[in-house]
């Protein structure tokens, strides 16, 4: 079965198609068919704004049908759009996703912070780790960031948090929504420490990749911190000759970096892992349950 799940991000417009397969009874394999990623940057008009330009406004048209051409050539069977953070906050969200599905057939669902912890919950990453392990999933996205506890393969919370890359790029991140993701972490947490980290987005995956460790081994955190470092004091042109970034990288870069590392200070995780999971993967996983129990 061949499914695609569209991410629609306060940086970027993502498009996963993925072929499920069973592999034996009660498993299934999903294979990535094709990925592709267009930094539409909604996030920067809607923080600033409160809306989304007609300019960008069209780019993003322009994207589904580019999107909905290569959903037909590789013959997909079912599919799901989500808009989060920017399209969430946009004044003219509901207006823009009607005019996209008249343009392309594409229904673009606003989904609440919530239900995008609840997706990207989706991906089952913590089910394959150790039973008597708490882990915090951090998902760092432009708008906003996601945060679920597992603990002995159950889950304790799903928070979200408007704290992302693009708001803290244009200083609308106050310090009170610092002080509150905070609290709330010191509090929920420390009945279940110690607790290791799993990261998720592209910026995180990005920084597991120039790190050249291997896959499966964690990030330790000093790391992090050292990367910080680094591309702080760096230019923007430096970060994209020294570490190879696209301009849409480069400056989201080091605001994800600060996220990360204050989260995982604040849980006391000395090492995050990174599997490469988004709520894209979440979105497809979801589709085919949705499908298999139609």
């Amino acid at each position: 079965m061949i499914l695609a799940a569209i991410d629609i991000g306060s940086n970027a417009a993502r498009l996963l198609i993925s072929e499920a397969s069973i592999y034996k009874e009660g498993a299934v394999d999903f294979t990535k068919q094709n990925l592709v990623r267009v930094p539409l940057r909604l996030g920067i008009d809607v923080f600033d704004k409160g809306f989304i330009s007609p300019e960008r406004k069209q780019k993003l048209i322009e994207t589904m049908k580019a999107y909905k051409l290569l959903m037909d050539i590789y013959k997909v069977e079912a599919m799901k759009a989500c808009a989060t953070s920017a399209m969430r906050d946009a004044a003219n969200g509901k207006e823009i996703i009607e005019e996209v599905e008249k343009e392309t057939g594409i229904r673009i669902n606003i989904i609440s912070g919530q239900e995008e912890a609840n997706i990207i919950y989706e991906t089952h990453i913590a089910e394959n780790l150790a039973f008597n392990k708490s882990y915090l999933y951090i998902d760092v996205g432009g708008g906003s960031t996601e945060l679920t506890l597992f603990s002995k393969n159950k889950i304790v919370f799903k928070e979200s948090f408007n704290i992302g890359t693009i708001r803290l790029l244009h200083d609308k991140v106050p310090d009170e929504a610092w002080e509150q993701m905070k609290l709330f972490v010191k509090q929920n947490i420390k009945d279940y420490a110690p607790v290791e980290a799993i990261g998720s987005g592209g910026n995180i995956n990005k920084i597991f990749s120039i790190s050249k460790r291997k896959e499966g081994k964690p990030l330790p955190l000093d790391l992090l911190r050292d990367y910080y470092k680094e591309m702080s004091y760096a230019t923007m042109e430096e970060r994209k000759h020294l570490y190879g970034f696209r301009d849409d990288r480069a400056d989201v870069i080091v605001p994800a970096l600060q996220i990360f590392i204050s989260l995982m200070r604040w849980a006391n995780a000395d090492e995050i892992y990174v599997p490469k999971i988004g709520l894209a993967d979440g979105i497809v996983k979801m589709l085919y349950r949705e499908r298999i129990d139609a």
